[in-house]
């Protein structure tokens, strides 16, 4: 199976494994199920947008909320929610629910809560809603050469 983040991966040279879904997941509980994997071990990215049309891709362990007002401080922006579908799709070329912080349409800041340091393996979304992916986050961190921050609620 061929995924928008298998594509780069196997580009970049980077070992990861294929965690393929025998149903589409729509929570991270659901996904962490259908992968075999503890939740807190996935990366949840989350695509934020300002009232410009700023974006940030915002990415925290499986089981945390991502703050806005803590990414919005660290840009300096007066507001900043979540992007609607229709954003999500636009900007990084994959629909929500399959957003990985590698393998976009286009270059995107990304922040790192800090916590996700801490896994040596993380599970990431493929760009497919029938697999994910795991992989060191060693390479994941080279990848995306993120910021970090403390941005759980």
């Amino acid at each position: 199976m061929q995924t928008p983040v298998t594509i780069f991966l196997d580009h970049e040279g980077v070992a990861y494994r294929l965690l393929p879904h025998q149903q589409p997941a729509k929570t991270i509980e659901e996904a962490a199920r259908e992968r075999g994997v503890d939740p807190r071990h996935m990366v949840k990215s989350i695509l934020l947008r300002d009232m410009s049309g700023f974006h940030v891709l915002a990415c925290v362990p499986g089981l945390a909320q991502v703050d806005p007002t803590k990414v919005r401080a660290m840009f300096g922006c007066r507001r900043m929610t979540c992007a609607d579908a229709r954003d999500v799709e636009k900007v990084t070329g994959l629909v929500i629910g399959t957003v990985a912080p590698i393998g976009l349409k286009q270059p995107l800041p990304v922040i790192f809560d800090h916590s996700i340091t801490r896994l040596q393996r993380v599970n990431i979304s493929s760009g497919d809603r029938m697999a994910g992916i795991e992989l060191d986050t060693e390479d994941l961190l080279l990848l995306c050469d993120p910021l970090f921050a403390d941005i759980c609620r």
